[in-house]
């Protein structure tokens, strides 16, 4: 081997090696599944365990003040996406992000971008993936970080890509489907962020698991999985392997849809048990 074939050689190995170094950052060891991933807090994360909820609209800074009287203390947040059924973000600034981090709140950032093309809900039918998914996953995940940044959030937070529920059954779009996930998480943590993951415990997370116990890479570091069936458990889930997305990567949706009041306030949330990583903002 002459000397610039070996140069050439040591310089791909030697970036070979920074690649692993930058997905062990984030998710573990660049071979590991699910199952086998770490605990999240050594690399960087900001874990919150107990209840929260997520809304709409963003609630505003006195809303939360008023809801110091609930047993919440994350707060979903719909901060960006094409796809979201609340596009007006009025309440939702770095002054708010800094309010609610002083108040003692957690922040889940939600983001609703494209959406399955066999997507189940008609009002989501026109925010479709197009022909080339995998592209399309990186380009809206560049948009999931920038829009995080803008609003104070730093690296190691976790952003959550919201898919609502469609029918993984259908292979051709099923594939579809898994390549912009897969895309959209590669590129948020490309950037030092957590890619977590929303949608039914009976469509997407299904979907999920099952690519996860194929080998899939560039699956979710976390699971935010909705089945409303009103129990607050984090393990036992049917879909999900014991496991698989652990320790302090899942978040249970249990109940939906509900109004609830406190410190004189009502809201309608979705109710979620929470041990997995949240926003950290600066």
């Amino acid at each position: 081997m002459n000397r610039g074939k070996k140069s050439r050689w040591m310089f791909m190995g030697w970036a070979a090696s920074l690649i692993a170094v930058l997905a062990t950052s984030i998710s573990g060891p660049a071979s590991a599944s699910a199952e086998a991933l770490p605990d999240p807090r050594p690399l960087g994360a900001k874990v919150f365990q107990g209840r929260g909820f997520d809304t709409c609209h963003t609630p505003t800074l006195a809303a939360l003040r008023a809801w110091k009287a609930s047993p919440y203390r994350a707060v979903g947040v719909y901060y960006a996406g094409r796809g979201r059924a609340c596009p007006s973000q009025p309440n939702l600034t770095v002054s708010w992000m800094r309010g609610v981090k002083s108040m003692g709140w957690h922040v889940l950032p939600i983001f609703v971008g494209s959406q399955s093309p066999c997507v189940r809900n008609k009002n989501k039918r026109k925010f479709a993936i197009g022909s080339t998914p995998w592209a399309q996953g990186r380009k809206e995940g560049k948009d999931a970080v920038a829009r995080a940044k803008k609003l104070a959030m730093k690296k190691r937070s976790a952003l959550y890509l919201d898919m609502e529920a469609y029918d993984q059954g259908k292979a051709s779009c099923a594939a579809t489907t898994l390549s912009f996930i897969r895309g959209w998480n590669r590129e948020v943590r490309s950037h030092g962020f957590f890619p977590g993951f929303y949608s039914s415990a009976e469509s997407g997370v299904r979907h999920l698991e099952k690519s996860r116990k194929a080998g899939i890479r560039d699956l979710p570091s976390v699971m935010w999985f909705a089945r409303w069936n009103g129990k607050t458990a984090l393990a036992g889930e049917p879909v999900l392997a014991k496991k698989a997305w652990s320790p302090h990567r899942r978040i249970h949706q249990y109940v939906g849809n509900v109004h609830e009041k406190h410190g004189g306030r009502t809201i309608q949330i979705d109710r979620n048990k929470v041990d997995a990583p949240v926003a950290i903002i600066s």
